[in-house]
Formats: structure tokens, sequence, C-alpha cells
């Protein structure tokens, strides 16, 4: 299950739904700004 940082939630919430789902799906755990860019570039790069 996913976990976004409270710390993080109002950048994470200004994202499109799409992608939000996506972040979502993976299982990841945010706690920073740079955890939360670096899944961003993985989607990115896989072309989702």
């Amino acid at each position: 299950m996913s976990y976004i940082d409270p710390k993080l939630q109002s950048r994470f919430e200004s994202l499109p739904i799409e992608l939000k789902n996506a972040i979502l799906e993976r299982n990841v755990r945010l706690y920073t700004l740079n955890d939360l860019i670096q899944v961003l570039e993985r989607i990115v790069e896989e072309g989702e």
C-alpha cells in the first residue's frame, strides 16, 4: 500500500487524477519531494 507523507499531500493532490492513480498503483512510500520526483521520472521513462 502506498504512503504519502502529510507534508507532500498538497503537492500530490495537485497532480492529475491519472497520475495520482499511477503513483498509488506502484505501492511506493513518499516521504520527500525527491521521492515524488523519482517516481514521476520512472513513470515518464516507462511511458505510462
